[in-house]
């Protein structure tokens, strides 16, 4: 089930919250619980198992490496847990890509049947281990409740896509937190603006970007494949950061305040910010949890390099279990290391227009790379972009696409910097009638967004398979 069907907007979401609001406080906890594996086993009736142990493994983990602080005991017990969170995410994410690549190097062919990927592991795993490691390093209090501890972890706004919300973010919050009808109210325009990003924009810029894919990548032209890849570039953005705005909003209405995964990434002067603005809260785990615990900045230029390409490879398998992935990964990994060793100086001395192009012009071919299963075919998109294959500069099926959803690309484009929100705020926020126009603008969303739903026969989310 996903935030933006049907079924779960005027089904499931209304259903959740009767049943919350009219529990007393003392239960509330519990009731989101099971309402939250009701939600896992929707789509996954037999992962939610794997789900349930992880949390109960890591539960009585936390509670061992409390009870043996200071003893041999619980250093062991912490290594164990850490081995056992990562070879389950290990087993169940790449055992396939593990076995084929075996059979390429040592030319073998061990068979082997393909596990379907249990949706959200890579982001409850990451939770549960930000709170095995924090436990360890006594950097928050144990949590004694089995069922505070399970609703951490299971949450279902944020339990399949994210944003990774660690313990430490959320401890207070989950035994004290406060409903308030303010909170609920924002909760919920931050729910309907996030379904608009996903269901009007993303989805039907990703029909442009699906339409160009499908084409014969030798005989489109260099402008197609540059709009094909602007258009995958727009419907990432706006699928993912629209998930993450829904699973915010949901937060609020239960009372829940989690980070901002998203700031406005495609107005970066640089890559460096770039990765400070997308996916904010995978970025700050990597670097609380991985380049810190290495040395991070406080060691020799070469164990920097190294920590610095060993975050960008776990990145980039983290997406997954794909050689374009760790590709992906390195790929950044080698930009933001050019960055910070030679060109840091140089590009706070080029004009703001010339560095944010520089930045988007290696993002989007950074996304070719995302956007393909094969590295080949990403090859062949890249050549192409360039120019390297001899296709023409521009063609009547650019030109069809373009004046077919130019319409669409250019409040998307808007969109996606703070140049409309921060308009929408001085007219809603500072305007006598603007918060009459603010829940009127809300309104036409959620109705626009629901006709399109009724009809629509394309709705996918690409993190689901992250």
């Amino acid at each position: 089930m996903v935030f933006s069907s049907i079924i779960f907007m005027f089904t499931f979401l209304p259903i959740t919250l009767m049943l919350y609001y009219i529990a007393p406080r003392g239960i509330r906890n519990l009731v989101l619980l099971v309402i939250s594996l009701v939600f896992y086993a929707w789509g996954e009736p037999v992962y939610v198992f794997l789900m349930m142990f992880t949390t109960l493994f890591d539960f009585f983990m936390g509670l061992i490496i409390d009870k043996y602080r200071g003893y041999n005991m619980s250093k062991i017990i912490f290594i164990l847990t850490i081995v056992v969170n990562l070879g389950i995410l290990g087993f169940f994410k790449y055992y396939g890509f593990v076995i084929e690549n075996i059979n390429t190097l040592f030319s073998l062919n061990i068979s082997y049947s393909q596990l379907p990927l249990p949706i959200g592991i890579s982001f409850y795993t990451f939770q549960t281990l930000s709170y095995v490691v924090d436990v360890y390093l006594n950097k928050v209090a144990l949590q004694r409740s089995i069922v505070s501890f399970s609703l951490y972890v299971s949450m279902f706004p944020q339990l399949v896509a994210g944003p990774i919300v660690r313990y430490s973010d959320v401890d207070y919050q989950i035994d004290n937190r406060k409903e308030s009808i303010n909170k609920f109210g924002e909760g919920a325009q931050r729910f309907i603006q996030g379904l608009g990003k996903k269901v009007l924009f993303a989805n039907n810029i990703g029909m442009l970007f699906t339409s160009i894919q499908a084409l014969d990548i030798s005989s489109i032209s260099i402008l197609t494949s540059w709009l094909g890849i602007i258009a995958y570039t727009l419907q990432i953005y706006f699928d993912f950061s629209g998930y993450s705005d829904m699973a915010i909003g949901l937060g609020k209405m239960f009372g829940f305040e989690f980070i901002e995964n998203f700031n406005y990434p495609y107005v970066s002067k640089s890559v460096t910010e770039f990765w400070r603005r997308w996916h904010i809260s995978l970025g700050s785990w990597f670097r609380e949890y991985v380049y810190i615990p290495l040395g991070g900045n406080r060691c020799s230029v070469p164990n920097q390099v190294r920590n610095l390409f060993i975050v960008w490879f776990l990145t980039g398998l983290w997406h997954g279990s794909s050689w374009n992935f760790i590709v992906w990964g390195l790929y950044y990994g080698a930009i933001l290391f050019i960055e910070k060793v030679f060109l840091k100086n140089m590009l706070e001395n080029i004009p703001s227009i010339i560095r944010h192009a520089y930045t988007m012009i290696l993002v989007m071919i950074g996304w070719v790379f995302f956007a393909n299963d094969s590295m080949v075919n990403a090859l062949e998109y890249i050549k192409t972009m360039f120019g390297l294959n001899g296709n023409k500069f521009i063609d009547t099926t650019f030109i069809y696409y373009l004046y077919t959803n130019i319409i669409i690309l250019i409040p998307i484009i808007l969109c996606s910097t703070p140049l409309v929100n921060i308009l929408y705020k001085k007219i809603v926020y500072k305007k006598k009638w603007g918060r009459i126009l603010g829940l009127a603008i809300n309104v036409i969303i959620l109705f626009v967004a629901t006709a399109y739903l009724v009809n629509a026969t394309y709705n996918p989310f690409l993190y689901f398979r992250f």
